[in-house]
């Protein structure tokens, strides 16, 4: 369900305050991609064939973290079976994730207004890759944990900054989860609030984008025209 943003007066700017931003990251799960299916059900695989007695209600809200990050927070033993079974799972599962309405118009929109774009998510790059490709627009830096740790450390978000050799004051990350949140703050970028995915924001409340056409007409006149 989308957050409404009836007061924007009361909101932290997107980015930092006399700065134009040059880099837009997104996050994946939520914001790209509706995956709450994909992932339901791979809980679900995971709780029947492991006897885990943990809703899925609990895992999701956790999304965000890496998948052994939110093992040890539900108190759930991470072993290699688990991930296996949830990595497996959600690759049989994958063709359920759909693009949210209007992400691609918006990620050609900024393209097209001279942003550079990128992915910082936790999904593994294995699952991210394939997804990226059907969503049919090119982005300038995809990373996903490696040797970094996960959200809401800035770890992969100042990764994706080196990559690019961008300032974290020219960057705003467009995430969904109080992680992402945290996760911009810690690593000194800009952050919006994607309404239409699966989390509220923390404290102090930030920009709230309804929908992909409105993270639009949130930012700088650099971009100009409609979401196509």
């Amino acid at each position: 369900m989308a957050l409404r943003d009836p007061r924007p007066d009361r909101h932290i700017p997107a980015v930092v305050p006399g700065t134009t931003p040059e880099l837009v990251l997104f996050d994946l799960d939520g914001v790209l991609f509706d995956t709450l299916p994909v992932m339901r059900t791979a809980w679900e695989e995971v709780r029947v064939r492991h006897g885990i007695d943990v809703p899925f209600s609990s895992y999701a809200q956790l999304l965000g973290r890496p998948f052994a990050d939110i093992m040890a927070r539900l108190g759930v033993p991470h072993g290699e079976d688990v991930a296996e079974t949830y990595e497996r799972a959600s690759v049989r599962e994958s063709h359920r994730a759909r693009p949210f309405s209007g992400v691609e118009g918006a990620v050609r929109v900024l393209k097209a207004g001279g942003y550079r774009t990128g992915v910082v998510t936790s999904k593994p790059q294995t699952r991210v890759l394939p997804l990226l490709e059907r969503l049919g627009c090119t982005f300038d830096v995809v990373r996903t944990p490696g040797r970094e740790r996960g959200k809401p450390a800035p770890d992969t978000l100042l990764a994706a900054l080196v990559e690019t050799g961008t300032d974290p004051a020219a960057a705003l990350y467009v995430g969904d989860m109080a992680v992402d949140q945290e996760a911009a703050r810690r690593a000194g970028t800009g952050y919006v609030h994607a309404g239409w995915g699966y989390g509220r924001p923390a404290e102090p409340e930030p920009r709230v984008a309804r929908d992909a056409a409105d993270l639009v007409r949130l930012l700088p006149a650099r971009v100009e025209g409609a979401v196509a």
